[in-house]
Order: C-alpha cells, then structure tokens, then sequence
C-alpha cells in the first residue's frame, strides 16, 4: 500500500470522501520561520486551528532565538503543545519579571533561554503532552498521555507522568541499535511502503530484508 501524498495538507480521506481538517501534515500547514517538521509527521486536533504554530508551539515566535524541530514520521495526539525557550524567564537575579519585554527597543534582543527543542523520527506524542524548553526526544520514543517532558528522552523510551519519567525502553539495546542504524524513516517513500507490514508486525528481519 502507497504512502499517503506527503503534499497534501490533509493526509486523510473520509469514507464520503472528503478530506478530515482535524488532521495536518505540519511541514504543510506550518509556515513559520522557527518551525521545522519533517515528511510525514502530522499533528491532530479536534478543534482544527487556522495557526498550527500558534497551537501547538504558542510562545514560539517569529523573532524567537531558538528552534523547535520535529523529525519525520511523528505524530501528535491533541492538546499536545510544546513550550519553547521564549517562555522562560531569567532566573538569575533579586527578581524573575521580565522588565525588558516592555521596552520596544530591547526586548527582541532579550531572550534569557535559546535552547532549541528537537524532537527525532517517528516520536508519538499522547493527548495532552506538555514539552519544555530545551526538549531533546529521541527516536522512537513515545510520550504518554499528559505527560511533561524535560531534558533528555533516549530513543525508543516510553515516557509518562509529572515531571516525565523513562518507565522502560520499548525494545532491548541490539534491536534499538538495529533500528537507528537502519533508519527506516530516511528510506524513499516506496521502499517504506514495501516494508509497512514488517513495521507493524514488529519483525525486524523482515525489515533488514527490506532495506534498500
């Protein structure tokens, strides 16, 4: 089975045919300087938004310092939203208010935390998710339902709770070494589909076997 268009802003097709809005390619409904999304990553929301940016990544601004950049083959549930270093107040001095953000002439330049968030491939994202400045997901992972995630995710970790913590690996060392050193999500789009039933049923020599 082909993949879908990864053109197309709305992947899916209702059975009366016509396209479900709920659902977006982001690097097809994200045009913001700050936000990268790979080939096939989609975000869904049951009240579809006009600014995908504006939701999912809202202190996320076009003068922002830093990034936030999502790999290919994610998916993000709803009410999933990623809070970027420009929320962050310095923490340094006698007092946390941000007096230079209501000084036109400054406040561009005053940006205590740039950290970029960097989220890798095929990462899935539970209803509800909260991601924190400076976020570095790993590959594989999967993020729990309200969970919220700080610092450092290793690939193929299942995360849940508050604060976020690793509750196991989905997969033991060989098998998570195999699968980043095959990196499935870079391979042509037909080569993935040729190996879609080997994704999911799980088998990873059939997945080797497939690897162009």
């Amino acid at each position: 089975m082909p993949l879908p268009d990864p053109t197309r802003r709305y992947p899916i097709t209702l059975p009366d045919g016509t396209p479900h809005e709920g659902t977006v390619f982001l690097n097809r409904a994200v045009d913001h300087p700050r936000f990268e999304a790979g080939d096939y990553s989609y975000a869904s929301d049951f009240d579809p938004p006009q600014d995908w940016a504006g939701r999912l990544a809202p202190y996320l601004f076009p003068f922002s310092e830093e990034r936030l950049r999502i790999g290919k083959f994610c998916q993000i549930a709803h009410g999933v939203r990623f809070i970027t270093a420009s929320a962050n107040h310095a923490t340094g001095g006698l007092s946390c208010f941000p007096f230079p953000v209501f000084d036109p002439e400054v406040m561009e330049g005053f940006q205590p935390d740039r950290r970029d968030t960097v989220i890798g491939h095929d990462v899935w994202f539970g209803y509800g998710a909260l991601i924190l400045p400076g976020a570095r997901i790993g590959t594989g992972a999967i993020i729990g339902a309200g969970a919220v995630v700080r610092g450092e995710v290793p690939p193929y970790a299942v995360v849940t709770g508050n604060p976020g913590q690793v509750l196991r690996r989905r997969f033991d060392e060989a098998t998570i070494a195999c699968l980043l050193a095959l990196a499935w999500w870079e391979w042509p789009a037909a080569a993935v589909a040729d190996a879609e039933p080997a994704l999911l049923a799980g088998d990873l020599a059939a997945l080797e076997r497939a690897a162009p």
